[in-house]
């Protein structure tokens, strides 16, 4: 009898493609070509933002964009400053993770320093480092750039950069930043790597710049650091006008 799986060495079809050639010929990058694997920004031609809700820090807008052969379409979607995230990592490989109460999911959760861009003028880094200091208390002597990403590409611009955070020292007790609101009773936990890892592998944590930042970190721990970006690193974001 036939069997029903692939022969020995035969990858299984998915989603419709089967052999690795198939695969090539499925798009113009050759299997194999990671470097063609880039996002790159595209100005599409489109009209005007049309401001449907101002908020105190997010806006709702809808503009109408030309895709081409895909035709001209109207999109909605959240106008955000950006963000910056901090994974803060001590001389025992402890990363800090802070809980913080967020009420759109109802839910308290275990989270890396973060915080809006929301001081104009203020770069990437300088941001970083005041997000450090005022939720986590502690400044840092060497910073790298972690990793970057849109947080739902499909439905709002915001942009987060991760940075790395390393030779960790306190803040002085009397520069400590007041915390208020959902940051007055945060609690603090320094976890080992790979045991936050483990968090979100196995589900217990949801925080997006943990997730993204803990496996980042964790990836280039395990080949010696090697791949890590200056702090000064280019910042791909596009931002609709």
């Amino acid at each position: 009898m036939m069997s029903d799986h692939c022969g020995d060495g035969d990858p299984p079809a998915v989603g419709g493609v089967g052999a690795v050639g198939d695969v090539a010929a499925a798009g113009t990058a050759a299997v194999g070509d990671a470097a063609a694997v880039r996002d790159t920004g595209a100005d599409l031609p489109a009209g005007p933002l049309q401001e449907i809700h101002r908020g105190a820090i997010f806006d709702l807008v809808r503009q109408h964009v030309d895709l081409g052969p895909g035709g001209r379409v109207v999109r909605e979607f959240v106008r955000h400053p950006g963000a910056v995230a901090v994974v803060a990592l001590d001389p025992h490989g402890r990363v800090l993770l802070l809980r913080q109460y967020r009420h759109p999911v109802r839910s308290y959760l275990w989270e890396v320093p973060a915080g809006l861009l929301d001081v104009p003028g203020e770069d990437l880094l300088a941001a970083a480092a005041r997000e450090l200091a005022e939720e986590a208390d502690l400044l840092a002597g060497r910073w790298h750039t972690l990793v970057d990403y849109y947080t739902s590409p499909g439905a709002s611009d915001e942009a987060v950069r991760v940075f790395l955070a390393r030779d960790l020292r306190p803040v002085p007790e009397a520069d400590r930043h007041r915390r208020e609101a959902e940051e007055a009773d945060m609690a603090f936990e320094w976890v080992p790597l790979s045991a936050a890892v483990e968090g979100v592998l196995s589900g217990r944590i949801h925080n997006p710049s943990a997730v993204v930042g803990v496996l980042a970190a964790h990836t280039l721990s395990a080949r010696g650091w090697t791949g890590l970006r200056s702090p000064e690193a280019p910042w791909l974001v596009q931002r609709s006008t």
